[in-house]
């Protein structure tokens, strides 16, 4: 039978290297990776490790309540209409969300009335 490709040359001394040294090609291909993927060093500095996104530390509280007011309204709202379209426990369990969310949001407003308000001798009275 008749092979198509040649036959791998019958000398080892055709290799430019004597022998492959492992811990040389995991160095190499380490480096090669690092400059290719890795971020600059600034960025590298400035990012936390484990943190997918973070809140900029300049905002103020009463701009992170407002717009986790925000938020708990539209997944009230979600999942509000999620019940609509189920039945039984699925229902419960969409309703029951939308319920946490309406508590949670009274609670965030609640804080926001506290921000507002220099004295909070007055809101232990009010409530």
């Amino acid at each position: 039978m008749i092979k198509p490709t040649p036959n791998p040359p019958e000398h080892e001394d055709t290799s430019p290297y004597e022998s492959f040294d492992s811990k040389k090609l995991h160095e190499a291909a380490e480096r090669a990776l690092d400059h290719h993927f890795a971020p600059p060093p600034d960025e590298k500095q400035k990012r936390r490790k484990g943190y997918l996104f973070i809140v900029a530390p300049d905002l103020h509280t009463e701009t992170l309540l407002a717009n986790a007011s925000e938020d708990l309204l539209s997944i009230s709202a979600i999942a509000a209409d999620l019940a609509d379209g189920v039945e039984g426990s699925r229902r419960s369990v969409a309703l029951a969300l939308s319920r946490m969310a309406d508590g949670v949001h009274l609670l965030v407003e609640r804080a926001l009335d506290h921000i507002d308000s220099p004295n909070p001798a007055e809101h232990r009275a009010k409530a």
